[in-house]
């Protein structure tokens, strides 16, 4: 099997509906292996659930969750069994989730440790939750991925022809993103992995479009990598990923379109950079893109907090440097800790509001008053 025909992706997303939901960690989980490791799982899966019913509250339809190889391996029937559990616990609220199965973001390769199963780390103040010294360090691309590992790497494709296999037929799962930013701070050194997950997708054949992220924007209608193009060429549908500002999202999304196949941008929001649920979600409703900004609510991952590069820069060269940033809004996260409030009411109207236009767009039963928006 080959890439689905255009046709066939467009014949698939018309199905459904508008799709716009998060990227989901729950906010009692300090990282993703507290997420999906079996300590704690019991306390994290109500309170995953509990978020889950806030989402339906707001009309969010779908999650985009990142799985810890770590935790399949280690924990392989109890992760399995924790998955299916967590997959059903969306579906109840009418959710369904992308999957993604390796994520090329990850610390520099002097600083992986394997990871600790239990209580999990976490430190206050960090986006991310942690202190990562040299995350954000610029130069070599140098960044550690477990396939680098020559033992490693066939028993991750025995993961990803696994879980494919599981849920291939699963109306639950509705997109495999098979790599999370691949090339970052690796150049091309994931490619042959990254092909190897597109040939057992395709070998599978699932009823769910496969796709890989372009991530650092577009170039004269080529992908800025090698890496990057490839995911473009294989994908069924177009994931990419930008926190930059409206227009720099028009200008790249102008260029995908030309492809003519179903775009999501699986990552956004970045409040201080002008890249805002006001600005960026009408355009992903006007233009039929598919949506997942970062976060929901904010809780041990801290990603409301400015990211750990922006600090370093600032550290390093001081405010000069920074001063584009407004470090009065939050990043990411659309809810205060313990979900009982939003950081800001308007973005939960606007998210409604679209929400269910687009519902009415394609045969719902909900109505749009103009009292409602004014």
């Amino acid at each position: 099997m080959g890439r689905w025909s255009n046709e066939k992706a467009w014949a698939w997303y018309n199905k459904l509906p508008w799709i716009r939901g998060c990227n989901f960690m729950g906010s009692d989980c300090a990282n993703r292996i507290d997420q999906w490791q079996e300590y704690g799982f019991e306390e994290k899966l109500v309170t995953a659930e509990r978020e889950f019913a806030l989402m339906e509250s707001i009309g969010y339809n779908s999650i985009r969750i990142i799985i810890e190889y770590e935790v399949w391996d280690q924990q392989h029937d109890g992760f399995m069994d924790r998955l299916d559990r967590y997959l059903a616990a969306a579906y109840r609220h009418g959710i369904t989730a992308m999957i993604v199965l390796s994520n090329e973001c990850s610390v520099r390769t002097p600083e992986y440790v394997p990871p600790v199963f239990g209580e999990q780390f976490w430190q206050p103040g960090y986006h991310g939750g942690k202190d990562f010294k040299t995350w954000y360090q610029h130069g070599n691309d140098n960044r550690y991925n477990l396939l680098d590992d020559p033992t490693i790497a066939p028993k991750y494709y025995e993961m990803v022809r696994e879980l494919i296999t599981t849920y291939k037929d699963d109306e639950r799962v509705l997109v495999w993103n098979l790599m999370n930013e691949p090339g970052n701070g690796r150049g091309s050194k994931s490619l042959p992995h990254l092909a190897k997950f597109f040939e057992i997708g395709r070998e599978i054949n699932p009823i769910q479009p496969l796709c890989a992220d372009v991530w650092r924007g577009m170039k004269e209608g080529r992908a800025t990598t090698e890496i990057e193009q490839f995911a473009l060429e294989q994908s069924d549908v177009i994931s990419y990923h930008s926190y930059a500002s409206y227009m720099e999202n028009v200008l790249i999304l102008n260029q995908l379109k030309a492809y003519d196949r179903p775009i999501f941008n699986t990552e956004w929001l970045s409040r201080p950079n002008g890249n805002t649920i006001q600005l960026m979600l009408p355009l992903f409703f006007l233009e039929n893109v598919g949506s997942y900004q970062w976060g929901f609510v904010a809780g041990k991952y801290q990603t409301y907090e400015p990211s750990q590069g922006i600090w370093k820069r600032y550290e390093e060269q001081g405010y000069e440097a920074v001063k584009h940033f407004d470090f009065t809004k939050w990043q990411h996260d659309l809810y205060r800790p313990g979900g009982r409030f939003p950081y800001d009411p308007e973005e939960i109207e606007i998210i409604k509001t679209l929400g269910r236009l687009a519902d009415e767009k394609r045969g719902g039963e909900t109505t749009f008053r103009g009292e409602d928006f004014a």
